[in-house]
């Protein structure tokens, strides 16, 4: 069963009560049965007992009736396998790392974690789902940053992005990567810039999310040209297109170009940050071909329901301490395009208010436009 979302002392009010000791009061406890000797009383009634040693009973029969159990921590946890949410289709970047990171994290918890893939509504179906479960460590969420953005992009959201999850753990950086298929006519940035101004509104960039949304026509914008957004559900698919020749660019992240480049049959064009990645180390950035100051990058959280206890939390980043320094992983991740980032929760929290703070600007400035 789900559970309602909540902030502020909504949340408070929404909290599961505690069990206590059968619910059901001091005055169904069998006291009588306690306390009733051999040689009572005619008409029922127990001779007095002691008053030390019958206030002493009666607090510890009070004190068993009315505490809480045991909060849920990381002492039962996990009890079966983990969920982990992944709001995207399969085979794009955040899946390959989530299904890697499951792996890996396999022989340091009891119980398996089991990737789900819930797509659909840029990452808000499956956000929702994990907003709504229960916070007891065995549902969480990998997410790109644009978790965050979307509270500027979409017309409305069903939870909160920040208040409505607990942030677990920094994953990975997510440099995005400007491809196109071996078959185009552009060789490079300038090339196709080129063809964009004489065929204004012709070549679409295609994008997965809100960030590979937002920088393909952040740079048609610097760059003075038309290229509408052909949004994809996952980098899988687009590369995909890009490889049959269906779609002419799109942006997506270094995973999701990775397991083409040994075809042959793809070719980047350039990276978005302010520095090459080592993956494609050949391709130049966009700041290198010419739009000044063009630095912008995502990355990949894990996230559980708010209200997940500390103790989870703490136990989960050890076990990711553990599988990033584990040789395997680390060159798995290189294989795959993934450029980790480990970071506690405090570090997740401080990049979703940066985002949070680069979207708000944007927005202010009137360079996204939130559907209707």
């Amino acid at each position: 069963m789900g559970r309602p979302l909540a902030s502020g002392m909504g949340a408070l009010l929404s909290l599961p009560r505690p069990s206590w000791h059968g619910r059901r009061g001091l005055a169904s406890l069998p006291c009588r049965r306690i306390l009733a000797r051999p040689g009572a009383a005619p008409g029922g009634r127990t001779p007095s007992m002691p008053i030390g040693r019958r206030r002493l009973l009666a607090a510890s029969l009070a004190s068993a009736a009315i505490l809480p159990a045991a909060a849920p921590g990381a002492e039962a946890w996990p009890a079966r396998p983990i969920r982990l949410v992944v709001p995207y289709a399969t085979g794009g970047g955040t899946d390959l790392l989530a299904r890697a990171l499951a792996e890996a994290l396999r022989p340091s918890l009891p119980q398996p974690i089991v990737v789900e893939n819930r797509a659909g509504g840029a990452g808000v179906i499956g956000s929702e789902i994990v907003a709504r479960a229960e916070p007891d460590g065995h549902t969480l969420m990998a997410v790109v940053s644009t978790h965050v953005a979307n509270r500027y992009v979409l017309a409305s959201l069903p939870y909160d992005p920040v208040r409505d999850f607990t942030p677990v753990a920094l994953l990975s950086r997510n440099t995005m990567a400007l491809v196109t298929g071996a078959a185009q006519p552009h060789a490079d940035l300038p090339a196709m810039m080129a063809q964009a101004r004489q065929h204004p509104g012709r070549i679409g960039t295609g994008s997965t999310e809100s960030l590979s949304s937002f920088i393909g026509q952040e740079l048609a914008r610097r760059a003075g040209v038309e290229m509408p957004d052909v949004q994809y559900r996952s980098g899988g698919q687009l590369m995909n297109d890009i490889v049959a020749g269906h779609l002419p660019v799109g942006w997506t992240s270094t995973a999701s170009v990775m397991p083409h480049m040994q075809t042959g049959r793809v070719r980047p064009l350039a990276v978005s940050t302010a520095t090459r990645t080592p993956f494609f180390p050949d391709v130049p950035t966009v700041q290198e071909q010419g739009i000044a100051g063009f630095d912008l990058a995502g990355w990949v959280g894990l996230y559980g329901p708010a209200g997940l206890p500390g103790a989870i939390v703490q136990r989960l980043q050890a076990s990711l301490e553990r599988a990033f320094a584990d040789a395997t992983l680390q060159q798995r991740f290189t294989m795959m395009g993934i450029e980790p980032d480990l970071r506690p929760a405090a570090g997740l929290a401080a990049m979703a208010e940066r985002e949070d703070r680069l979207w708000a600007a944007a927005a202010a400035a009137g360079h996204i436009k939130r559907e209707q």
